[in-house]
């Protein structure tokens, strides 16, 4: 039973906390900007901002159950780096998602393990069932520590 528990807690996605909140026009839209801890590599931090449209330009422009699939990131060192059990491989690991749809689109962040340059390198792009976007942003976070071999 413990080991259930355990499953469903980790397997719980990443929480990312609102740390700002742009107007850019009169009718509602905003760019969110949120905080979260990449849940397996503790003294890392990311912000990603996204767009978020607001109840009038939905109205006025159709589409009303989704966002825009544009997305920014950047991840810093904000504490020592202890790696966890991460994956390894060229095609990374998930360490947030966030739905921009209803049913079809979400702004998905990974995690890409770059050993031969000691850093981990996080991109942040919209995955949809067809139509992928090429939009994306991508933020590198050094391993390298001055005075360590």
């Amino acid at each position: 039973m413990r080991a259930l528990i355990f499953l469903l807690f980790t397997a719980l996605p990443v929480q990312a906390d609102v740390v700002g909140n742009v107007d850019v026009d009169w009718l509602g839209n905003d760019i969110v900007i949120e905080a979260f801890a990449d849940p397996k590599v503790e003294g890392v931090t990311c912000h990603v901002a996204y767009f978020d449209r607001g109840l009038i330009d939905r109205l006025q422009k159709g589409n009303w159950f989704e966002d825009p699939s544009n997305s920014s990131i950047s991840c810093r060192q904000t504490g020592p780096i202890v790696i966890g059990d991460i994956v390894r491989d060229d095609e990374g690991e998930s360490v947030f998602s966030e739905r921009r749809s209803v049913i079809w689109k979400s702004l998905e962040v990974k995690r890409i393990f770059d050993e031969a340059n000691q850093a981990l390198i996080y991109i942040s792009h919209s995955r949809q069932v067809q139509d992928g976007s090429a939009k994306m942003a991508i933020s590198t976070v050094p391993l390298y520590q001055p005075g360590q071999q």
